[in-house]
């Protein structure tokens, strides 16, 4: 594995295991289209707790090659809930690589994983995929280790195409990217502050990752800043925000009392508004997490479905799978 990320760290960033620019780059769109589909904000009204999490897999109608008997992680559903992309390794994949399943409309069931191909997926490893609100920009991340790349894994943006092709990727730059491994980007258009990518980096293999935010100006991401608040001493990464930009969910291995095990936990975090602070993270306890690896929570647009990688017990051994978990709007 010399001069590339280490296939098991890029793992263990991306899918869920603990058993071992400018493409459009600051375009929000119409809050218009928002207010045609309810209000951007979720109200006063609050939610419910969450149920006991199923595999994706065993929902009645979804194609049994959703997932695999392999590594399976990174879920990511698209607004309108008829994309779900994920990132695996798979027979024939060169390592990591990222797949789309899809469906006619949202509820019904998942077909198979379809690998995207070339120009997202390389010789590297290409995980931690998110598409847009806007159905077109595309974020991930690779260690295609590219001329102008940061080193280990780096955020990308490419365009989806109307005839369903991807444009050729851009790397974000060395201000949002590091010499470490970058996770989970997940854009957002921030009250405040314009367009913000937040992301977790770490700086190399085995060591502990932070969440990080970069406001967008001009169409480009500026320099990265901490997210004050929702990090620890130990391992935080893999944010993903609600629409309104009042909760975020993310994995960590922070020593708590309410933690299942060592391995990572889903937690999630409040504020009241975009200017204000974050509330002490809070773990999602043991009706979702479990004693073995929770990652990449991935939530659904109207809030009330979340999604994340395990390798909890009912997965094969040394494999991992997508699970959801639900709760109810108040």
């Amino acid at each position: 594995m010399s001069g590339r990320f280490p296939l098991t760290a890029a793992l263990v960033a991306a899918l869920s295991i603990s058993v071992s620019a400018a493409c459009d780059g600051g375009v929000v769109e119409p809050v218009a289209q928002e207010a045609a589909e309810g209000s951007f904000a979720f109200g006063t009204g609050g939610f419910g707790g969450w149920s006991a999490p199923v595999r994706v897999e065993d929902i009645p109608g979804t194609h049994p090659e959703f997932n695999t008997g392999g590594l399976d992680g990174c879920p990511f559903i698209s607004r309108d809930g008829k994309s779900f992309y994920t990132a695996a390794v798979r027979d024939g994949s060169r390592g990591i690589d990222i797949y789309v399943s899809t469906r006619a409309k949202a509820g019904d069931p998942w077909g198979p994983a379809v690998n995207v191909g070339e120009p997202v997926n390389s010789a590297g490893d290409d995980f931690c995929p998110t598409l847009d609100r806007d159905g077109h920009r595309f974020f991930f991340v690779s260690t295609r280790g590219e001329p102008g790349s940061c080193g280990g894994g780096d955020i990308y943006v490419t365009r989806l195409q109307g005839d369903g092709t991807f444009a050729e990727p851009t790397n974000l730059g060395c201000e949002v990217n590091s010499g470490g491994n970058e996770a989970g980007p997940f854009p957002l258009p921030e009250a405040g502050s314009g367009p913000v990518l937040y992301f977790s980096s770490s700086p190399g293999p085995g060591q502990p990752g932070d969440i990080y935010r970069s406001e967008s100006h001009g169409g480009v991401f500026g320099p990265r800043a901490l997210v004050p608040g929702v990090n620890s001493a130990a391992d935080d990464g893999q944010p993903n925000l609600r629409r309104d930009g009042l909760e975020m969910f993310f994995y960590s291995t922070r020593p708590d009392p309410a933690a299942q095990s060592a391995a990572p936990d889903l937690y999630s975090a409040t504020r009241a508004s975009t200017s204000d602070p974050w509330s002490t993270p809070v773990n999602l306890g043991p009706v979702v997490n479990s004693a073995a690896g929770e990652t990449r929570p991935s939530l659904s647009w109207d809030g009330t479905e979340l999604y994340f990688g395990s390798n909890r017990p009912g997965t094969e051994a040394g494999s991992a799978d997508i699970f959801v978990t639900t709760r109810e709007r108040d």
